[in-house]
């Protein structure tokens, strides 16, 4: 079970560095749902290696990342309708 979890936190890494190296070259828009959309996805799986390893301010951390990131893909959602 623990290489599936460091697969999860490394997935989660990897994610968030993408989501904000193409943030940072303008290939893609802080408000953009699919920013959001990898914010959550990243976020999700370094809060579920922070928590299985004990890491629990990192967790924390993450678990209001993703729901930072939910709220916006709502509000992305709500504006469009």
């Amino acid at each position: 079970m623990q290489i599936i979890v460091d697969i999860v936190g490394w997935a989660g890494a990897i994610i968030i560095l993408a989501s904000y190296a193409l943030l940072s070259t303008g290939r893609l828009e802080g408000r953009s749902p699919f920013y959001q959309f990898l914010n959550v996805a990243g976020a999700a799986g370094i809060a579920v290696n922070s928590g299985w390893n004990g890491a629990v301010p990192s967790a924390v951390l993450n678990v209001i990342w993703v729901g930072i990131a939910i709220y916006a893909l709502i509000r992305s959602q709500s504006a469009r309708a």
